[in-house]
């Protein structure tokens, strides 16, 4: 079955207010068939309300991050309800770097995903293993355990696109080979359809994107890869005549 392919540009906690200004009319520059692709960024916190109303309207916007709950006595977090607030319609959960630098669980990333979709957002959830557990052979052990936190207390998992992203190659320069990535998204999708409500059908509808060093020079032998379908882009996503190749690296799923 067809998945359109989606590209997520992470911008991490990065830029200023003259550098996204200027990556914004960058980008704004961006001719892609939005019927084939959807494209996503995901600036800081403080610059999502000014990205969404200044970038072009086939790109959308999202949050790195939000809380499990509404409001409260939460200093220093946003809520799913405040970015649905300002118009936007996703956000990113579970990355490697909110669970490894800020201690984030499973089970809150799972309460998280659960939150933001309840409060109608669509969730870029990120999953992936460190690289002692890949040597040691536990690759699809912690990824599957990470999903597993989520099926629990999400049936539909619609609005929810799983990023792949393994730890050890994330920001390091390294990356997985297209054979390595592809075979823990197919292994992933297999998953999915034992364990996700709607079974073979909602693991082949479900996207399953790559992140981990992607760049201009290597995103199109990535993407022919079969089970594939877009890609996570933290540095690169920051130069927009390399984010460029990377959304146009769809043009190999034709």
């Amino acid at each position: 079955m067809s998945r359109k392919f989606f590209v997520g540009g992470n911008w991490k906690c990065n830029g200023s207010l003259g550098s996204i200004r200027s990556l914004v009319g960058e980008l704004n520059n961006l001719a892609f068939p939005s019927d084939k692709v959807e494209v996503v960024v995901a600036p800081p916190s403080i610059y999502l309300e000014s990205v969404h109303h200044n970038i072009k309207k086939d790109i959308f916007v999202s949050a790195q991050n939000t809380w499990s709950e509404a409001k409260g006595a939460f200093t220093g977090e946003i809520s799913a309800e405040m970015v649905k607030d300002i118009g936007l319609q996703w956000v990113i959960l579970g990355h490697s770097e909110r669970r490894v630098i800020f201690g984030e669980s499973s089970d809150l990333v799972a309460k998280k995903t659960k939150h933001a979709l309840d409060t109608g957002l669509k969730v870029i959830l990120c999953v992936g293993e460190q690289l002692a557990e890949r040597e040691a052979g536990k690759t699809n052990e912690v990824v599957f355990a990470q999903l597993e936190a989520v099926a629990k207390v999400v049936q539909d998992w619609t609005n929810i696109v799983i990023a792949y992203e393994p730890v050890w190659a994330i920001g390091t320069g390294k990356t997985a080979t297209p054979l390595q990535a592809q075979e823990v998204h197919a292994d992933i999708r297999v998953w999915l359809a034992k364990h996700i409500h709607g079974g073979e059908h909602a693991a082949s509808v479900t996207r399953i994107i790559y992140g981990g060093s992607v760049k201009a020079d290597n995103s199109n032998e990535l993407a022919r890869e079969k089970d594939i379908d877009g890609f996570l882009v933290g540095g690169a996503s920051l130069i927009a005549a390399d984010f460029t190749v990377i959304v146009h690296s769809a043009s190999q799923k034709s």
